[in-house]
This record gives structure tokens, C-alpha cells and sequence, in this order.
């Protein structure tokens, strides 16, 4: 196997070098954003929710700070903490903290995946013009041979020159499902932060005659 991929490395020609260059790009980004989205970022917002609820219904606001502040630290659980901590503040105050929040917190969910897209694009294009560059020399590599080796040599020529457009489209394909697969999961981690937002708000405004506020609340940002 290695030595038919060396093989279709060197017929596919000088256009195969920026290929695999996205290549690269496209598995150290989706890499890093695969471990960011599914693992560092990633919380069980169920989980979360029903832990966090049951110091609001008790109208134990410390707990419940100290309770978002002991989990992972998340974009989910940062925006919700910027809400709790401001809750003395009133609701307008604890929707501003939050939409502060979370515009801090949406780039770092969303950095850097679009680049996949740029890379596939980048890398069929590049296939394309290693392609082309390949035939032109084929054609006039022809022109001057034997009549009756003409057909031969177009035929490998060709064949050897397809090589960098199979190459160019396996890294774009490779990178347009990565990008799927991340821009599903980065909008699905903004629609829980929104939901989580407008839950908490109506959770705080329905409890607030029962909340304790704590006396070092300045302290706890």
C-alpha cells in the first residue's frame, strides 16, 4: 500500500506538495477542534441544570455560584456564573452579564473551524491546477513522439496527472465533513448558552422574593 502511495505521490507531481500542506492544516485543525468541542468545552448541561436548580429553588444564591464555580470550567457554566454573580444587580443586570459573557465566550467555540472550509476549496483547487499543469506538459510531450505511440503516452500521461485531482479531492472531502461535523457542534453549544441564558433569567426573576444574597458577592467574579 505505502509503495503505491509513493508511487501516485511522484506521477501526481510538483501540484501534490500543497495538497498535502492542507492537508496538514486541515487534521492539526480539526484535531484541536474535535478535543475543544467534544471534550474541553463539552459539559452535560442536564446534569448541570438539575444541580444548579435545586440551590435557585432554595433561594441559596451562594450555593449556587459555588456549586457552577466547582464545575468544569465551560462557555456554558462562565456565561451562567456572569448571570448569577449579578443577580443583587436586578434582571437587566443579569441579562447584560450574560450577553457580555457571552460574547467572550462564542469566538472561542467557533475560532478556527471555518478554515476547513477555506482548506477544502484550497485543496481541490490545488488538484485541479497540478491537473492541468500535468497535461499541458503530456500534450506537448505527444506532439513530438511517434505517431504510433501517441495513444500509449496520452493514455499513461493521463492516468499519472489524475493522480493529484483523487489526491486534492480526498483532503476536501476529508475536510468539508470535518467542517460539518464542527459547525453542527459549534451551533449546538450556542443554542444550549442561549437557551441556558433565557432559562436562568426566568429561573432568578421567578425566585428572587426567596434569594439569599451573600454578603461577599463582589468577591466571587
Amino acid at each position: 500500500m505505502f509503495g503505491t502511495l509513493a508511487r501516485r505521490w511522484e506521477e501526481g507531481g510538483f501540484g501534490m506538495y500543497p495538497i498535502a500542506a492542507c492537508g496538514v492544516f486541515v487534521v492539526a485543525i480539526a484535531v484541536d477542534r474535535f478535543m475543544v468541542l467534544f471534550g474541553k468545552a463539552s459539559i452535560d448541561k442536564e446534569a448541570f441544570l438539575r444541580g444548579l436548580k435545586k440551590h435557585i429553588y432554595a433561594g441559596d444564591l451562594d450555593k449556587a455560584i459555588s456549586f457552577v464555580a466547582g464545575q468544569k470550567r465551560t462557555p456554558l457554566t462562565a456565561v451562567v456564573k456572569a448571570g448569577l454573580i449579578n443577580v443583587p444587580k436586578g434582571p437587566e443586570e443579569v441579562q447584560a452579564a450574560m450577553d457580555e459573557a457571552m460574547l467572550r465566550e462564542a469566538p472561542k467555540i467557533e475560532k478556527r473551524t471555518a478554515y476547513l472550509a477555506m482548506f477544502s476549496n484550497a485543496a481541490m483547487l490545488f488538484g485541479l491546477l497540478g491537473t492541468i499543469y500535468g497535461l499541458i506538459e503530456v500534450f506537448g510531450g505527444v506532439g513530438a513522439a511517434n505517431p504510433a505511440d501517441k495513444a500509449a503516452l496520452l493514455s499513461a500521461g493521463i492516468s499519472h496527472v489524475m493522480n493529484c485531482t483523487g489526491f486534492g479531492l480526498i483532503i476536501a472531502i476529508g475536510a468539508l465533513l470535518s467542517f460539518s461535523v464542527l459547525q453542527g457542534r459549534t451551533q449546538h453549544m450556542l443554542d444550549d448558552i442561549n437557551e441556558t441564558s433565557v432559562g436562568l433569567l426566568n429561573l432568578v426573576v421567578a425566585n428572587k422574593d426567596k434569594m439569599k444574597i451573600p454578603a461577599n458577592i463582589e468577591n466571587l467574579d
